[in-house]
């Protein structure tokens, strides 16, 4: 019981409980990425597609790709732990500009949303997937 107090009272968890947690919120995360942004974007689960913002005026056939990619593709990457910290940077790249740019002057409400977003994938760039990922298989071959 001491033992089992230790665990979970301590400032660091164990390995094994650290790199089961990022497991599961790398999939929790990325999966509600994908499905409750990425998808609406494509208009699969909604009536009509997501209008995509265009705040830094980019040529709209590359934002539209570049905010369905940040989305869709790269919140998968991260999902399965292919590439991870490199996956999150488009990812942050979208939600930091709708925090700084696009929501910046609104209500804490509306703008938590992509803080959010931005902490959690900062989180994942910073600690990496873990060990239960491909980006831990490949290093682990590389290493050999």
């Amino acid at each position: 019981m001491k033992k089992l107090f230790i665990n979970f009272s301590g400032p660091l968890p164990t390995q094994r409980i650290f790199n089961a947690a990022m497991l599961f919120f790398r999939i929790a995360v990325s999966l509600e990425m994908i499905f409750v942004h990425g998808f609406k974007k494509l208009g699969i689960g909604v009536a009509a597609a997501e209008s995509i913002p265009n705040p830094l005026h980019l040529p709209e056939a590359f934002n539209s790709a570049f905010a369905i990619a940040a989305n869709i593709f790269f919140p998968f990457l991260v999902l399965i732990g292919l590439c991870t910290r490199l996956a999150t940077l488009p990812t942050l790249a979208v939600t930091l500009t709708g925090y700084f740019v696009l929501h910046w002057n609104d209500a804490a409400l509306v703008k938590d949303t992509p803080f959010i977003y931005s902490v959690v994938f900062m989180l994942i760039l910073f600690v990496g997937p873990g060990k239960y990922s491909f980006d831990y298989i490949v290093h682990k071959k590389l290493l050999q």
